[in-house]
């Protein structure tokens, strides 16, 4: 049996075992097995981390200038495509993505996010008023920015690098100092880029890693300690209600990107080309499980029953299998225990009266990725909006398509759900683009597109789907604190 790998944590620049004594296995998606052990955090390990971070502040870390700082990023970014491989075995392990998604996507966008965050920060412009005073002699108000501080970043396990990058970047590029709790069933890579951050030169204590859980753990540990002096997290709604509450104590800011029941609407004079190959990128890419995918399709009753056809027979064609499989483009869910949710949802859909217009179930894997955690690419008719599985999100390779007949009712039942993440419309008609995705309680909305993303753009959701924006200097309002300076002439 190969040894199995360790994951320590990454404490004021050295890896460790912590205080705990506890383990945890990290099992790899596509085969089912555990491949390497974690070591949990104790409460003290995580309040060694945060004092770390602290200390780090008024050190070397918070002595250097702008273009020190940046500089050092700058190099953080090089170092990683430098050890692009390493990066992508360990990501496509940890995740079982496709090795053409993981890197076309994941680790090439993990270390854009320094480059880009690094560059934002230089060219990022304060405010000045002139202001008039009874003596006439007038005041100057300027604004300068200050690093917010100790920065609890908790990220998830979809996009473990992209998504941990996209909040470290912007935070070390603001001066902040960062204890990042990445998820449980993904540590490997943010575990790297401890050595990433040694190798560069990052003063100790500015990137620190914690492993662990949620509740009574590591997570729980970070957001209850009162030297954290902002919380990000993307994952599920339930547990950044969670994270609101413990930032409400001593009234720290929360940045929160939650999940999302996204819908896209097809008008009958949409490109059929476009609007198909999009919607199967949105519905299945990295199977599934991306907060922006979408699982409510609406299509004008003209073009529906081809619309159908056509995106059952693009799911009919995606390769199930291992990462590293020959032209593979669906590997398989996080976790056992994922899948176990996934296909209820299967089986729900059936109850409540859908029709399966593909998938439904397990596909036959053979070989050394047999045991792994793959459900079938699953497309539904039949259903009213008002089901479980048009209502609730799934985050599986799967999507419902319901039939429209009027514009104005399709925006009133795209907008009938608690969250507000993202949307995309589908028509060729420049005026209807326009009023609709305006029309839309949603983040973000892609008109004939999907996942096109500029970098410099506010990002995050509406309504249960989040608080707050990051993105270029949107990034900038959560972690900086503005400060006005008032000079009297």
């Amino acid at each position: 049996m190969p040894q199995l790998l360790e994951f320590r944590n990454f404490i004021d620049g050295e890896f460790c075992q912590g205080t705990s004594g506890k383990t945890f296995p990290v099992v790899a998606p596509a085969t089912g097995k555990i491949y390497a052990t974690a070591y949990e955090a104790s409460r003290a390990d995580v309040d060694a981390a945060v004092a770390a971070a602290k200390a780090a502040l008024n050190g070397p870390w918070g002595k250097l200038t702008l273009p020190e700082r940046t500089n050092l990023i700058m190099a953080l970014a090089d170092e990683i495509s430098r050890r692009f491989d390493e990066f992508l075995e360990a990501e496509i392990v940890d995740t079982g993505k496709p090795k053409s998604l993981a890197s076309h996507i994941d680790i090439p966008r993990g270390a854009a996010n320094f480059k880009m965050f690094a560059d934002t920060i230089r060219s990022a412009a304060g405010e000045l008023f002139e202001m008039e005073t009874p003596d006439g002699t007038g005041a100057l108000n300027y604004s300068v920015r200050k690093p917010r501080g100790v920065i609890g970043v908790i990220s998830p396990w979809n996009l473990p690098l992209l998504l941990m990058t996209w909040k470290v970047g912007p935070a070390l590029a603001c001066g902040n100092t960062v204890v990042v709790k990445p998820s449980e069933e993904t540590p490997a890579t943010t575990t790297l880029l401890g050595e990433v951050m040694n190798k560069v030169g990052i003063p100790k204590g500015v990137y620190n890693v914690v492993h662990g859980f949620g509740p009574d753990s590591a997570g729980e540990f970070l957001t209850q300690n009162p030297d954290v002096d902002g919380i990000t997290f993307t994952g599920e709604t339930g547990t950044g209600e969670a994270i609101m509450r413990a930032g409400a104590s001593g009234v720290r800011p929360v940045s929160l990107e939650l999940g999302g029941k996204n819908p896209a609407i097809v008008f009958a004079d949409a490109d059929l080309d476009k609007a198909i190959e999009g919607t199967l990128r949105s519905v299945f890419v990295n199977c599934g499980q991306v907060c922006l995918g979408t699982e409510r399709v609406y299509v004008e009753r003209p073009i529906f029953d081809e619309f159908v056809a056509r995106l059952k027979e693009g799911a009919e064609k995606l390769k199930i299998g291992g990462p590293l499989d020959e032209g593979v483009n669906l590997g398989p869910l996080i976790s056992q225990e994922h899948r176990d949710k996934v296909l209820s949802y299967y089986s729900k859909a059936v109850e409540e009266g859908a029709t399966v217009v593909t998938g439904g179930g397990v596909p036959e894997i053979t070989g050394e990725n047999e045991a792994g955690f793959f459900v079938e690419p699953t497309i539904w008719t039949g259903l009213t909006d008002d089901t479980s599985v048009v209502r609730e999100e799934i985050f599986g390779p799967c999507c419902a398509v319901l039939p429209f007949d009027d514009e104005d009712d399709v925006i009133r039942r795209a907008n009938d759900t608690k969250y507000g993440l993202s949307a995309a419309v589908w028509t060729e008609n420049l005026s209807k683009a326009h009023r609709v995705a305006g029309q839309l309680d949603v983040g973000i909305c892609w008109v004939n597109s999907w996942f096109l993303r500029d970098l410099r753009t506010a990002f995050g959701g509406a309504k249960s789907s989040g608080v707050g924006r990051e993105g270029g200097v949107h990034s900038l309002e959560f972690y900086t604190e503005l400060k006005n300076i008032c000079v009297k002439l």
